[in-house]
């Protein structure tokens, strides 16, 4: 589906997008295919070409942020260190953008990396070489994300039952705030408790709570979107009272959250998109403010609902009634802000 860019000269930054090559891996995947891995098979090349036509389809993207997504990993390394391998294979791609060969556009201006953070103290030596790595590393995500069904995320995701809860994790975790680093968290709804206990345990330590924190639509959870709103909602609005915590307001067109349920690709346009995430988009905004909440494309895996244009587009629909100041933080200036890449901006 094509449709006129709105808005075509707002800047944005886009906080979370991933880069990789799975087609190598597409063969070990186990059948039937959960709906993720159908998702991410739709977009099993995505590195800096796709990245550059997609940011280039009519919004005015001045930026982007890597999340880290277990690519290009250093096979011959130690384990702990091979997530170094992705900083620098991003670092290259900030590189080809920071050229200037494609204008004023700088894609991976900041770079969210892996280190794994149950190594304790220890983690401190994996974010140092991440640091040596690029000087675009601005922190890590270390994901979270479990649940009791199994048939919930399938088989790439193995995160431990309270992972941040975990006094190991947690010396690991402390390991961030010495380096002034930022931390994504990703987890499913029915967790959130764990993610506003880390919160409140390390109230200094600025944390991004991903894919407004990712309401489930799936395997036994398909269907129950509306009678788990009000536990989403309460879960939101107590993590919104940290202040260290912002938000991602996207991931909602992820196969975990079912909006829409038939990717991928279904054509939706933004119009109805818009529909679908506005309640949670309004939640998370009014919790948050709009100081601490980002728009965010989650490409490519948010592929399984729109094109890159039409996704932009759901979000500009779903910011029209706020000032402009607002939709300045909300699409580029907040993301600027705790990444630290404000120079996109100057």
């Amino acid at each position: 589906m094509t449709e006129s860019i709105l808005e075509p000269d707002l800047p944005i930054i886009d906080p979370h997008h991933h880069l990789w090559d799975l087609r190598p891996l597409l063969p070990s995947f186990p059948e039937p295919r959960h709906d993720f891995l159908e998702a991410i098979a739709g977009a099993a090349y995505y590195t800096f070409d796709e990245l550059l036509a997609d940011t280039r389809s009519g919004h005015n993207v001045v930026g982007t942020v890597f999340m880290e997504c277990s690519a290009f990993y250093h096979a011959g390394a130690e384990e702990h260190l091979k997530p170094v391998g992705e900083v620098e294979f991003v670092n290259g791609v900030a590189a080809q953008g920071a050229s200037g060969l494609y204008g004023d556009y700088r894609p991976c201006a900041a770079i969210v990396g892996h280190a794994d953070l149950t190594r304790g103290a220890a983690a401190g030596e994996v974010l140092d070489a991440l640091r040596t790595a690029s000087d675009r590393f601005a922190g890590i995500r270390h994901s979270a994300a479990w649940d009791t069904d199994p048939e919930v995320l399938g088989p790439p995701f193995h995160a431990p039952q309270g992972l941040y809860r975990d006094a190991t994790f947690r010396e690991g975790f402390a390991e961030l705030g010495t380096r002034d680093l930022t931390f994504d968290a990703w987890l499913l709804e029915p967790q959130l408790g764990d993610v506003l206990d880390l919160a409140q345990a390390f109230p200094d330590q600025p944390i991004c709570l991903d894919h407004c924190g990712t309401p489930l639509n799936i395997a036994s959870y398909h269907g129950t979107l509306d009678e788990n709103f009000e536990r989403w909602r309460k879960s939101i609005r107590a993590l919104g009272e940290c202040e260290n915590v912002s938000v991602k307001l996207g991931g909602l067109a992820m196969a975990f959250c079912g909006m829409p349920e038939e990717g991928p690709a279904k054509g939706c346009g933004s119009e109805e998109l818009a529909a679908q995430w506005k309640p949670y988009v309004e939640t998370c905004i009014e919790a948050f403010g709009s100081t601490r909440a980002m728009f965010e494309s989650n490409y490519p895996v948010d592929r399984w609902g729109a094109s890159y244009a039409v996704l932009w587009n759901a979000f500009k629909r779903l910011a029209a009634g706020y000032s402009d100041d607002e939709k300045a933080a909300l699409f580029a200036g907040n993301a600027a802000r705790f990444y630290r890449i404000e120079h996109l901006l100057a």
